[in-house]
């Protein structure tokens, strides 16, 4: 029975994609018809956006897919092991900078991290490079110096909050959860386990095989995320937000709201950070800048298919807190 519901919701997803696909392809050949015409403008735009997030995250989605498959296939637990400190507290400092070498964006690091911690890294650490790698990563760096090129400092102060903020939330993981396990063991999983132990096998199928796999898993839930992320961005009124825009309390917590629901990935979000720039202050697209990456709605459903029910809420919970608290104090005393 859990089978056909399984069947029945990934068919559902496919069928709704492939009639979105079709009305983006098609669009401007029905816009003669009557009928075309009474459709709202606002669910022809929901259509439009949503098709835009997905053909922006999918080569993401694909490369993180991909690399997980590497990982499962070709990286050791006692190889995960060696390169770590072993000090729990030292740890998550490289872990916070392994973006620089592995620019990965959200759409893509949940599947890499799930894999790492699989292979023996310890969940801290691997929540820390979740958090950080959409950040400090060359290519967000580098868009977000262009697009804040009035403002220089942002794309700095976006790498130093990211940076301490991934590794406060690391730490209190560790205090919180430790050892233990916060992973969903899934039957998909025990056969994984099977394929691990015959060492014989082609590995590079094996490869292609994780890849394919998972690729169908994540690719549901970035569906879903994007759909009701176009949702928002059709009908919400973004003149709202302006009437706060100027508090150095409100706004922050205002434009993370923003850029939960909002769902743009990392290496574009700050053309839309700076596109607020003369209406909120600079402390709260900084605070736009390094929660969207971290959490929004696309990952938020991931994070709750791959990892356990108490351990994602409590991160939910922490992540907004520790983010508002290093963006408060910076945008008092520095910027």
């Amino acid at each position: 029975m859990t089978y056909v519901n399984k069947l029945l919701k990934d068919s559902i997803i496919l069928l709704l994609f492939c009639l979105f696909m079709f009305l983006f392809l098609f669009a401007e050949v029905f816009k003669t018809t009557s009928l075309f015409n009474r459709i709202p403008s606002s669910f022809i735009n929901v259509n439009t956006i949503f098709l835009s997030i997905i053909l922006e995250a999918i080569p993401f989605i694909l490369l993180g897919v991909f690399v997980s498959a590497l990982i499962q296939a070709f990286v050791s637990e006692n190889a995960i092991r060696r390169v770590l400190p072993r000090n729990a507290y030292l740890a998550v400092i490289p872990a916070a900078m392994l973006g620089i070498i592995f620019p990965i964006c959200e759409c893509a690091i949940i599947p890499v991290v799930r894999r790492l911690i699989k292979k023996g890294m310890p969940s801290h650490v691997g929540i820390v490079f979740m958090l950080s790698a959409p950040i400090i990563n060359p290519v967000v760096y580098a868009s977000t110096y262009y697009a804040f090129r009035s403002i220089p400092y942002m794309a700095n102060s976006r790498m130093l909050v990211g940076f301490i903020s991934s590794i406060l939330i690391g730490l209190i993981i560790y205090r919180q959860f430790k050892k233990e396990n916060v992973l969903k063991t899934k039957k998909e999983d025990l056969h994984e386990e099977h394929y691990h132990h015959h060492p014989k096998r082609n590995k590079f199928l094996d490869t292609l095989y994780h890849a394919s796999d998972e690729l169908f898993d994540t690719g549901k839930y970035l569906f879903i995320g994007a759909f009701l992320a176009s949702l928002f961005q059709a009908f919400f009124d973004r003149n709202a937000l302006l009437s706060i825009g100027t508090s150095t309390t409100l706004a922050p917590g205002v434009m993370m709201g923003f850029a939960y629901v909002l769902s743009v990935c990392s290496s574009a979000d700050a053309f839309v950070a700076s596109s607020f720039g003369s209406t909120f202050t600079a402390g709260s697209l900084l605070a736009f800048l390094v929660f969207g990456p971290m959490i929004d709605i696309k990952n938020t459903l991931m994070l709750f298919a791959y990892f356990k029910k108490r351990f994602v809420l409590f991160l939910l919970f922490i992540t907004p807190i520790v983010v508002y608290l290093v963006v408060f104090i910076l945008q008092e005393f520095i910027i």
